[in-house]
């Protein structure tokens, strides 16, 4: 392109040349028209859009369920459980007749198990209960010759060998105690012996 005065010639074939340059990029144009849009990151890396979308997606389902735990917890296991537990009991008594007799089993079960204020024999029947109960979950304790005594009188595991590993330490402990009380009974006896 020429500044200034021009001739007509120069004029007609740059208009020319600017023509024949817009017919050969006409169909780059016609293509960038019909393609799709490419969208990169910051690092100039293609981003898969549909890809994001599944893990935004995903991610989305995850949150929500774990806000949903979150939220059950927040309202109390246990209580949901008795809630549970009162609705299956309301449709079990539904079920039943409304008539009830002197053998209706779950009735009697139920009245047993009730504690009434007064009652002299709820405090020997929870006893026993509780007996039972730590019967029936008793751990494994040490049998086997008596242990050497430690400072919290700690009974070893069930799986102790009999083997005393120690470096000596507690029974030199004991020794010290004794000693010390031995001498301070001596110094009190020595000081009240002209009484």
């Amino acid at each position: 392109v020429q500044a200034g005065l021009v001739s007509a010639d120069v004029l007609r074939r740059e208009q020319q040349e600017l023509r024949r340059h817009e017919r050969s990029n006409k169909h780059l144009e016609e293509e960038s028209r019909h393609s799709q849009t490419v969208f990169r990151d910051k690092s100039g890396r293609r981003r898969d859009l549909a890809q994001e979308q599944l893990e935004q997606r995903q991610k989305a389902a995850a949150e929500a369920e774990r806000e949903e735990l979150y939220a059950k917890w927040g309202k109390g296991l246990a209580q949901e459980r008795q809630q549970q537990q009162n609705v299956e009991d309301a449709i079990k008594e539904m079920q039943k007749p409304l008539a009830r007799y002197i053998d209706d089993q779950d009735l009697d079960q139920m009245l047993r198990e009730q504690e009434r204020e007064g009652d002299p024999m709820a405090d020997f029947i929870r006893k026993r209960k509780a007996k039972e109960n730590k019967e029936k979950k008793e751990k494994p304790r040490y049998k086997g010759p008596a242990p050497p005594l430690n400072r919290f009188n700690i009974w070893p595991g069930h799986r102790w060998d009999g083997v005393d590993r120690s470096n000596g330490f507690e029974q030199q402990r004991f020794a010290r105690m004794a000693n010390r009380k031995a001498v301070q009974e001596l110094a009190y006896k020595w000081s009240v012996e002209d009484m």
